[in-house]
């Protein structure tokens, strides 16, 4: 196949490069992890984005990685590329019973509650076991949700779930009444998480909606200076009730200028 191939291609380059580039040599598993991460951001911005172009780059580049970590394992002895592949195509199968076994489910949301099961048949300690620390708190959060959800920790309806979200609004007004920065902290961490369950039942992704409000605002802000630039003025040097007219004729304009 030619995909096989080409991956035949990259693992001779990548084997050449780590043999002759001073850069590849050094690179170890502590080096390239910071590297990976900025490489899985830049792929989920492209996939924001929708742009495919993009997409097929950073996976290319995200692939790239997964190449390099399989062959510094190799180096160490630890496992090889085929390792890797076997592993993830064992755990694919086993996790799976209703594809490759007798068992029966009737949705997509039945299959994730066997999938925790099985992961803790498989010795994990808890449901919320293998969400990675260092996830951004707002993907944790909405990974803490889903997993407590296939145990049936979940509520009812939306309608619930927004009268949390009130309740919670109301304690977090009364922690800034009393003037308690830690209770002000958690009880808006608080308000947060359940914003993120909310988001669940009304099915938006939060990290897609909030990236969406910074991109425009980011497009609105810079209209902003653009237009007030043009009038020979600054943004410093306006009040903010100045500023707020300028802003609303920016979100007008640019309202009427969306398809």
């Amino acid at each position: 196949m030619a995909y096989a191939q080409s991956l035949e291609r990259l693992i001779r380059i990548l084997d050449e490069l780590r043999e002759k580039c001073p850069w590849d040599k050094k690179q170890t598993l502590q080096s390239l992890r910071p590297q990976t991460v900025e490489e899985l951001y830049e792929l989920t911005e492209a996939i924001s984005a929708e742009n495919w172009d993009g997409i097929k780059e950073e996976l290319g580049d995200l692939l790239l990685h997964l190449l390099f970590y399989s062959k510094i394992g190799s180096e160490q002895q630890q496992f090889t590329l085929g390792d890797v592949i076997e592993s993830v195509g064992n755990k694919l199968v086993r996790r799976h019973p209703h594809v490759y076994s007798t068992t029966q489910v009737g949705d997509a949301e039945e299959v994730k509650q066997n999938w925790e099961k099985l992961k803790l048949k498989e010795g994990r300690a808890s449901v919320l076991s293998g969400i990675p620390k260092g996830l951004p708190a707002m993907n944790k959060a909405v990974s803490l949700q889903e997993k407590s959800k296939q145990v049936g920790f979940e509520w009812h309806d939306s309608a619930e779930v927004l009268k949390k979200v009130e309740e919670e609004l109301l304690e977090l007004n009364e922690a800034i009444s009393m003037g308690n920065h830690h209770d002000i902290e958690e009880e808006f961490g608080d308000v947060l998480f359940s914003l993120i369950n909310y988001s669940r039942f009304i099915h938006v992704d939060p990290e897609e909606a909030l990236e969406r409000t910074n991109r425009k605002f980011i497009q609105r802000f810079q209209e902003m200076e653009a237009v007030v630039g043009a009038r020979g003025q600054q943004l410093a040097d306006m009040s903010l009730e100045e500023m707020d007219i300028v802003w609303n004729e920016v979100k007008h304009k640019l309202r009427l200028q969306q398809p």
